[in-house]
């Protein structure tokens, strides 16, 4: 019996200790936490910006006479082209002037010619013969200036372009500056983006000089715009209340997809030499300001503020406040708090990154 009694005492003291090793080991399990380091490469990020999207010619049409406005030979929203005729003011009282115009050159040229011949024989002074020649000048030049004023009855298209709508309707009285219509040339477009200062720097130190850098245009239903752009102007002041400066870029517009007017995004892809790249569940963020927390070779945890340069889905690039050989932890940043010391598993960085959704090239 007391054998019996002793086997049993044995097997309980065997499994109390196996079950207390194994608590022992859940224990110790759950208590390491996975770290990494910031993978340092060089890499592009996307940055938007806000856009206005201009029409590469874009001018209001305007009455150069007073009249009627008798013809409309265009429609809204058709294209025309350079040279044709848009729009006509009743000409009936500038072909009247014209008329009486060439008439007063005709004579005025008549009378010169009869002076000419008195003055070849000595008939009459110098003098008079060139009076006549500056009257037949000044005939010509008014008859000049009505076949101007008559041209000016006929608006025509300065280039090829679509037409807007219709500021005057058929038989309105127009005086002369009245607006008719705008016209624009869609060709190609400009389109205009406002680029903080040090994001300006960063593109004119990292940008070879004369080299233009393509951007992509994301359309106002969210559709990237199927051809790319290039940068070709930067403008010469900054806005000092925003701290922005202009740039503009062009896009061509076979299609005619883009109109004047329009808004969106333009996509810049911004190169980054020796990025420090983390992931965005390494840090936390205490009163907007962003932490990670790092290792020390004392297994101690200590939190440090960091500053974000850019940010991709599931990573950030750190522009300062850690160092690439630094360690920061990836899991279980809730678990702990300044001071404390850990157990950890250390992981590759490039193995990190490679396992979440954006792989960063």
């Amino acid at each position: 019996m007391s054998r019996i009694f002793m086997f049993m005492s044995l097997c309980a003291l065997l499994c109390y200790t196996s079950c207390t090793s194994h608590k022992e080991e859940e224990k110790e399990e759950e208590t390491e936490f996975l770290v990494t380091s910031p993978l340092k490469k060089d890499t592009t990020v996307l940055r938007d910006y806000v856009c206005q999207i201009h029409a590469i010619s874009h001018i209001e049409l305007r009455a150069l006479e007073k009249g009627y406005l008798q013809k409309i030979f265009v429609d809204e929203g058709k294209m025309v082209k350079k040279g044709q005729i848009m729009f006509q003011i009743m000409p009936m009282l500038y072909q009247a002037e014209l008329e009486k115009s060439k008439a007063e050159a005709n004579f005025a040229e008549i009378e010169y010619l009869n002076t000419k011949r008195l003055a070849d024989s000595n008939v009459v002074a110098p003098n008079e013969l060139a009076l006549a020649k500056a009257k037949l000048n000044k005939a010509k030049a008014e008859l000049s200036l009505s076949q101007v004023h008559l041209g000016f009855t006929e608006i025509k298209a300065p280039f090829d372009g679509i037409m807007d709508h219709f500021q005057v309707r058929l038989g309105s009285l127009v005086d002369e500056g009245d607006l008719l219509t705008t016209l624009s040339d869609n060709s190609k477009m400009w389109v205009y983006f406002n680029v903080p200062e040090a994001e300006y720097l960063d593109y004119k130190t990292k940008v070879k000089k004369d080299s233009l850098i393509k951007v992509n245009l994301m359309m106002a239903n969210n559709q990237l715009f199927d051809y790319p752009g290039v940068v070709e102007t930067i403008e010469a002041d900054f806005n000092n209340e925003t701290g922005n400066i202009a740039f503009r870029a062009t896009f061509p517009n076979p299609n005619g997809l883009l109109r004047h007017g329009e808004t969106g995004n333009i996509r810049m892809t911004i190169p980054l030499k020796g990025a420090l790249i983390i992931p965005q569940k390494s840090t936390f963020e205490v009163l907007e300001k962003k932490y990670v927390f790092v290792v020390g070779k004392d297994h101690v945890v200590h939190q440090k503020e960091i500053t974000i340069s850019a940010e991709m889905p599931d990573i950030y690039i750190v522009k300062d406040g850690l160092a690439a050989d630094e360690k920061i932890m990836l899991e279980g940043i809730r678990k702990v708090k300044e001071g404390d010391k850990i157990e950890f598993k250390y992981e590759e960085p490039k193995s990190v990154i490679s396992h979440l959704k954006v792989y960063v090239e």
